[in-house]
């Protein structure tokens, strides 16, 4: 078998939610995501294809690990039953990088509260709390061994709001932030946001496969207030993606939309 045949297979056994497997572009564009993961291109990605659970993820994992496809070193990371595959050296990293200064990474307050949004100190009290404690949780890395390299949030995930975690973890530039524990609105409604999306070309064999490996938004008011953590963003992810070969023709665009309603 192919090294795409060889992905395809894996998450066909592995993720399957009811009867229901995943079709062969999902499993293809999963294949990707975990490669651009392994490389470092990215720290994480969220599995939300279909209904398999972090488990399932896990074992996944462990079956491309087995199989000599991707690196020991990424491991499952459960959070209230959503499972991701994260790179612990990147998101760390990262983490680590935040805490210092505030720099990377741009917060944009969405509280429902607020007519519109505004962009908050990465290093207000609860941030750095959440942040905290995330690397204390991937400091556990090392007491995980072989196939039960699953790491659970536990009963800290009631205590986190997960959707500005899971911009944190994914490597976003822009996450937002909303007081979850008032209300789960926010005030996005019917504004201008400029979406952001990076793509490439995963090319393990043969068949090539063009892959999302970002997309995430910004208020389009406040671009320009955050645009040196865009640029450098862009920076790093290009001088990443010139270290490997796997994937190639790196494309970052940008295009406006505007919602009667955002779900985060």
């Amino acid at each position: 078998m192919s090294v795409s045949e060889l992905f395809v297979a894996a998450a066909r056994k592995y993720l399957s939610a009811g009867r229901k497997s995943l079709s062969a572009p999902q499993s293809l564009d999963l294949a990707s995501q975990v490669s651009a993961v392994d490389l470092g291109l990215k720290p994480a990605v969220l599995y939300d294809i279909n209904g398999a659970c972090a488990e399932q993820v896990k074992h996944y994992l462990s079956s491309l690990q087995s199989l000599q496809l991707v690196s020991k070193s990424l491991l499952t990371l459960d959070l209230n039953g959503n499972g991701l595959i994260v790179n612990p050296v990147t998101v760390k990293s990262n983490l680590e990088q935040v805490l210092h200064d505030g720099s990377s990474v741009a917060v944009i307050d969405v509280c429902h509260s607020q007519e519109t949004p505004t962009v908050a100190d990465p290093l207000r009290g609860d941030l750095k709390r959440m942040i905290q404690d995330l690397l204390l949780l991937l400091g556990g890395v090392q007491q995980l061994e072989g196939v039960e390299r699953l790491l659970s949030g536990g009963e800290k995930c009631e205590e986190w709001n997960l959707c500005t975690v899971f911009g944190l973890l994914l490597g976003y530039p822009v996450i937002y932030w909303f007081d979850h524990t008032k209300s789960f609105d926010n005030c996005l409604s019917m504004t201008p946001l400029t979406v952001l999306t990076a793509s490439a070309t995963w090319q393990p064999d043969t068949a090539a496969h063009r892959c999302c490996l970002y997309s995430f938004s910004v208020p389009a008011a406040l671009q320009e207030e955050i645009k040196s953590d865009l640029e450098t963003w862009k920076l790093r992810l290009q001088q990443r993606f010139e270290q490997q070969n796997l994937l190639k023709d790196l494309t970052i665009n940008q295009s406006i939309v505007t919602l009667p309603s955002v779900c985060l």
